[in-house]
């Protein structure tokens, strides 16, 4: 198999995105720990990429939450934050999957917003159903924060396209282009 230019270019812009999208999940991280928000990055791993590489992305992302959580912010290792973080891992991959499903019938922009949406309610869904076959109440379950989660994980979403379609800019510009345009 011979790489070609062009080839080699797709590899690196992947590899680009990826790499940006593992380390977006990392800050977001640091800065929201549990609230972390899988849902959008399930959903535009799977507006942006095939259905393998978005559930790789997902569950990098999830595995990079992970690892700050378990090494930098201290969070416990008791069997139930293990058992929750899995939880976490699996439904943010079943969020990849109904986003993936929904971006794949619904084409344009219609189905990204379709795809958000399918990845959130899933999400939640799944949260909301764990909490509840656990056993420790869903109070935390009201509008107010059920929305506040809607609001980061749409920010996120959109962050994260807009992530994505700089990344493509930046591959895509031809340096001397880019240094013949500068003013003196």
């Amino acid at each position: 198999m011979s790489l070609t230019l062009s080839t080699v270019s797709k590899i690196d812009g992947r590899a680009l995105f990826a790499a940006t999208f593992i380390a977006a999940g990392v800050l977001f991280s640091f800065a929201w720990a549990c609230a972390l928000p899988l849902a959008g990055f399930a959903a535009v791993a799977a507006l942006t990429s095939t259905r393998r590489a978005a559930l790789l992305l997902t569950g990098a992302v999830w595995f990079a939450n992970q690892a700050v959580g378990f090494l930098f912010l201290h969070y416990p290792t008791d069997s139930t934050t293990l058992f929750w973080g899995a939880a976490l891992g699996v439904i943010a991959l079943l969020s990849c999957e109904s986003a993936g499903l929904l971006a794949r019938r619904f084409p344009g922009v219609s189905g990204g917003l379709a795809a958000f949406l399918a990845s959130f309610v899933v999400y939640e869904s799944l949260i909301l159903a764990v909490t509840a076959a656990t056993g420790p109440g869903v109070d935390h379950f009201t509008a107010p924060v059920v929305t506040r989660i809607f609001f980061i994980n749409l920010s996120a979403f959109a962050a994260l396209l807009m992530l994505k379609a700089a990344s493509a800019a930046v591959l895509n510009r031809d340096a001397t282009k880019a240094l013949a345009s500068r003013p003196v």
